[in-house]
């Protein structure tokens, strides 16, 4: 009689452990994590766990869901090499909060999506408590999520990270710009960093694939080591901004593209900016990188947010009233009447 076969290899394993993918080891680390998850909720989340999570909206007269997504990109490459992992977690919390931001939402929920070669507990653990602090500290609730394990996709240390959050706004108070006029002031507000952009450049300009042993090394300027730099967290505008959007016409998050891609994403047809670029001091950071590299500066400002994360016009008698609220805000542009194609120049 033929014996039946079995799903598991000579060392006892299932045939999909064997293949790489161990559901006894991720239901584990979904346990792990469920305590510092639920820490998170706020009253309108029913249940998570579920096939979908689910939150019901309470108290909103007219609301409008803001959802967005994004990923972290290859900062996970910094991280993997300095085997830190929770900043990465509240990067993806923070990017995605200033995003919806934009249009005036308060976030509600949030879900991330971690997909790794080989599944590490630990790193999953940091990942999560570094997305929890970012979710608490905007009152966000995180309801979902998914780990995946995917030998042949990744390699052993290499994973991805992607957030998704969900937002609302009374529909009267959207910002989307439609206001903004010629002789509006543009303020901007400082990063902390590079954010979570230009890192393949960095990456390059460092030569940090090659030789990771760079991301120890110390430059006089910024007065720490490099890896340490391009951790930093992205900054989260969120808590600081929400008192003034009464104040506020348009909000625009400098990530990729810099100024040019960003700014004019929050303008009416016809206008451009003017941005002045000899009203900040420039981080040390990215003057290391430009000349490390020998990138055009013309470059840096499309790449970079070059130390301005988040922009806001506003028109000129309510720049005071913002600067009481927000004193590090500094004038950086005015709003102009579009120069062609171009909407945004340099002065």
């Amino acid at each position: 009689m033929k014996s039946s076969s079995r799903p598991e290899d000579l060392d006892g394993k299932s045939a999909y452990a064997s293949a790489g993918v161990d559901i006894s080891l991720a239901d584990r680390v979904k346990r792990a994590v469920a305590q510092q998850v639920r820490s998170t909720y706020r009253p309108e989340v029913l249940g998570s766990g579920f096939f979908g999570g689910m939150f019901q909206l309470k108290q909103y007269e007219d609301p409008v869901l803001v959802s967005s997504v994004d990923g972290v990109g290859t900062k996970l490459k910094i991280a993997s090499l300095l085997d830190k992992h929770d900043t990465v977690g509240a990067d993806i919390v923070n990017h995605c909060v200033n995003d919806i931001f934009c249009c005036g939402a308060e976030p509600l929920f949030f879900l991330d999506y971690i997909a790794m070669g080989r599944l590490k507990p630990k790193h999953v653990e940091a990942i999560v408590s570094g997305i929890v602090q970012a979710c608490r500290e905007v009152d966000c609730s995180l309801i979902g999520g998914e780990t995946a394990e995917m030998p042949g996709m990744y390699s052993d240390n290499d994973y991805d990270l992607v957030g998704f959050i969900v937002g609302v706004v009374e529909r009267r108070n959207i910002i989307d710009g439609s206001n903004i006029v010629p002789g509006d002031v543009i303020l901007g507000l400082p990063s902390s960093g590079l954010h979570t952009n230009g890192y393949s450049l960095v990456r390059k300009v460092f030569n940090v694939d090659a030789n990771p042993s760079c991301l120890n090394k110390i430059y006089p300027e910024p007065g720490k080591t490099l890896g340490e730099e391009l951790l930093h967290v992205h900054r989260c505008y969120y808590p600081q901004l929400r008192p003034v959007l009464p104040l506020v016409k348009g909000l625009a998050h400098i990530t990729g593209g810099g100024f040019e891609g960003n700014i004019p994403r929050v303008l009416p047809h016809g206008l451009g900016a003017r941005v002045d670029k000899g009203s900040w001091s420039v981080p040390p950071i990215f003057r290391l990188i430009q000349e490390t590299g020998e990138v055009e500066e013309t470059e840096m400002y499309r790449v970079f947010n070059m130390g301005m994360g988040m922009t806001i016009v506003c028109s000129p008698q309510q720049v005071a009233g913002i600067a009481i609220v927000l004193p590090e805000a500094r004038t950086i542009g005015e709003i102009t009447e579009a120069e062609g194609e171009q909407r945004v120049t340099f002065g």
